[in-house]
């Protein structure tokens, strides 16, 4: 994290958090300042240490550095969960539209996948429920990340019992598609037209008209070829999961909690700050120049309507006959074959 964009968290969590403040006790003298009480925070998120660790360096108890990771979580969450924790607007999705179409998918928004969060004062009357395989508790995450590692879905909480499948159906990932929310997209991938964007995902994920997997045993150049591409392109979700537990130790190593809510908000925060810094770099990271797509050649193929209406009637014929076509599978077939051509017609000269 830059210290242009620390100071500026300090500052708006100093204005707008009350515990924040600086404050005077009765015989004047001054008592911790925000950016005491912010690095402390800061440094129990990015090095996963104790509570009373920061003490020599910072002159905080173990209590009071709780209380500043507990208030400074709420704050990130209360000041910038509403900004960096959304999901994609129209202006959004049509720059992952032009690299997802940069880098032979058309129409794909991203990648999702799980993670597990290692929960070690798991309760001993839950861990029956948080417990597979290994014996250790964990919390699973479900995220949807892009290109340049931002997670525009993040859904934290599902016991570690359940596999990718079992979060899924718990998951409110297509919320907004089968309330009518989501803007209308429309795009044609070897001559044929859709409706539904779709994420790349790995192979335990049902075979959906919004989910594109890779081919398991490829047979022949073209099915090799699409699963060199796909299987490249779906790392991005294993790359977000890994820089974010890089920049922040507290979610790489065990859950010391016992408030699973407590938890809940240091990894939604956590999120939030990522994709802060994300923001931050974005122009320095990234591989690809956005204006060169907005508008051009690559675009031309697929549309999203920005004055989309949100007064879709609540009508649960609808809703059921959206969520048909999200779980279509011969729709799912239809796209992965015109995906295998589009791939094979785009860089098969080179393979």
């Amino acid at each position: 994290m830059s210290r242009t964009l620390f100071m500026h968290i300090v500052d708006r969590l100093s204005n707008e958090v009350q515990f924040f403040r600086q404050k005077e006790d009765a015989l004047g003298r001054r008592g911790l300042s925000p950016l005491q009480k912010c690095t402390a925070a800061i440094r129990v998120l990015a090095y996963g240490s104790a509570a009373d660790v920061v003490d020599e360096y910072l002159r905080l108890g173990q209590t009071t550095t709780r209380k500043c990771l507990e208030n400074f979580v709420e704050g990130i969450i209360y000041l910038f969960g509403d900004e960096y924790l959304r999901r994609p607007t129209p202006a959004d999705l049509q720059r992952l539209l032009a690299i997802g179409q940069h880098r032979g998918f058309h129409v794909m928004i991203g990648s999702i996948d799980c993670m597990h969060w290692e929960w070690k004062n798991c309760p001993t009357a839950w861990k029956g429920q948080y417990s597979r395989g290994s014996g250790k508790s964990t919390i699973v995450l479900e995220a949807v990340a892009s290109y340049d590692l931002w997670l525009w879905h993040a859904f934290f909480g599902p016991p570690g019992t359940l596999n990718d499948i079992n979060v899924l159906d718990r998951s409110p990932v297509f919320d907004d598609i089968i309330n009518g929310h989501a803007p209308q997209v429309t795009f044609s991938v070897n001559g044929r037209e859709y409706h539904l964007t779709y994420y790349l995902t790995d192979g335990i994920y049902p075979k959906w008209a919004t989910f594109i997997q890779s081919i398991q045993l490829p047979q022949g150049p073209k099915a090799v070829l699409f699963a060199q591409k796909q299987e490249a392109v779906r790392k991005d979700v294993e790359r977000a999961f890994g820089v974010l537990q890089a920049r922040f130790a507290i979610v790489k190593n065990h859950a010391l909690f016992w408030d699973k809510t407590k938890i809940g908000k240091i990894m939604r925060a956590c999120i939030i700050l990522h994709n802060m810094i994300v923001e931050d770099e974005r122009d320095k990271n990234t591989q690809f120049n956005v204006s060169e797509f907005l508008p051009g050649e690559d675009t031309r193929s697929s549309h999203v309507d920005l004055d989309f209406s949100l007064e879709m009637p609540t009508n649960i014929a609808n809703m059921m006959g959206v969520r048909h076509d999200i779980r279509d599978a011969r729709m799912h077939q239809k796209l992965k074959n015109d995906l295998v051509e589009h791939i094979w017609h785009k860089y098969g000269d080179n393979y």
